[in-house]
């Protein structure tokens, strides 16, 4: 038995959850899973898992195998040149979590990036909160603003641009702001990130000047924010991935052009792990140059 492997096994099953979403993301068949860790369990003589019809859970004797599992690998990937054999191409699964409108501007670019991995497959989910990558399965996740959980990987890979706007159709019957303080008294559109968003900040120069915002709609998804400002509803603070098209086309008007919107960091996040595998760096590569791609967004 490869004991490398099968510890890999290990923790893949307990990373998804599950031993057929582990064949799944590992390109294997769920019994060749099952094999795996049952061999790990008949090899250190103990129980790893606990098994039903609809979930697992981790024994005792799992839980205190799994930093050493973790360790054992990244001990095993530090030996000597960590990079992948000459020719060998990434293989598996990667599920990746981001933000709806970062989501979309990538999801433009995915198809020809995937014609030159046959054997890669991405499961995106648009998710403006920050989730629990490791009970949720997740291999990557884009966040934006600052990390504070110091148990997670982060690298930040670039920064927000975003505008203030409204449709020519609302200003109409609105006097556009010119200064922060006259927003107060408008129609406002709330894009709100885990309760965030009430508290509109933008820039004075080098100062910041923030201003306390009464939205008479709120989403938790910015497509949704994007649609409601088309509509004519109001004020709203929307991603230049969004809003860029409209502004050009004369569908939205950038408001307010000396005091634009604070920008905020952009971070991959990902658990804490020294080495990942071939299948995510080669994902995390793609989502790193991507976005410093968009003049935007770099660094």
């Amino acid at each position: 038995m490869d004991v490398i492997c099968a510890l890999k096994t290990f923790v893949r099953v307990v990373e998804t959850g599950s031993f057929s979403a582990a064949a799944l993301d590992l390109g294997v068949t769920q019994p060749a899973v099952s094999r795996q860790v049952s061999s790990l369990e008949a090899h250190f003589s103990m129980r790893l898992l606990h098994r039903s019809t609809n979930a697992l859970s981790l024994t005792v004797e799992g839980e205190q195998m799994l930093p050493m599992a973790l360790r054992a690998i990244e001990a095993v990937e530090a030996l000597g040149e960590t990079g992948p054999p000459e020719g060998m191409l990434p293989s598996g699964k990667v599920k990746v979590c981001l933000p709806a409108p970062l989501g979309l501007y990538l999801s433009k670019q995915l198809p020809a990036f995937l014609d030159a991995y046959p054997a890669l497959t991405i499961e995106m989910t648009f998710r403006e909160e920050a989730s629990d990558l490791i009970g949720d399965g997740i291999d990557l996740e884009v966040r934006l603003g600052e990390i504070t959980d110091n148990r997670l990987i982060c690298r930040r890979i670039g920064w927000t641009t975003a505008y203030l706007v409204a449709t020519p159709e609302y200003l109409s019957a609105h006097a556009a702001p010119v200064t922060p303080d006259e927003i107060l008294g408008h129609n406002i559109i709330c894009y709100s990130r885990g309760g965030e968003g009430r508290l509109w900040t933008f820039l004075n120069g080098a100062d910041l000047v923030q201003v306390k915002v009464a939205p008479r709609l709120i989403f938790d998804n910015a497509t949704a924010a994007h649609r409601a400002t088309l509509s004519g509803g109001g004020l709203a603070v929307l991603s230049h991935i969004l809003s860029s098209p409209d502004i050009a086309a004369g569908r939205l008007v950038n408001l307010m052009p000396d005091f634009p919107p604070a920008r905020l960091p952009i971070n991959v996040v990902y658990a804490s792990r020294r080495h990942l595998p071939l299948r995510v760096r080669t994902v995390l590569d793609f989502i790193i140059e991507a976005v410093r791609s968009d003049a935007l967004m770099g660094p």
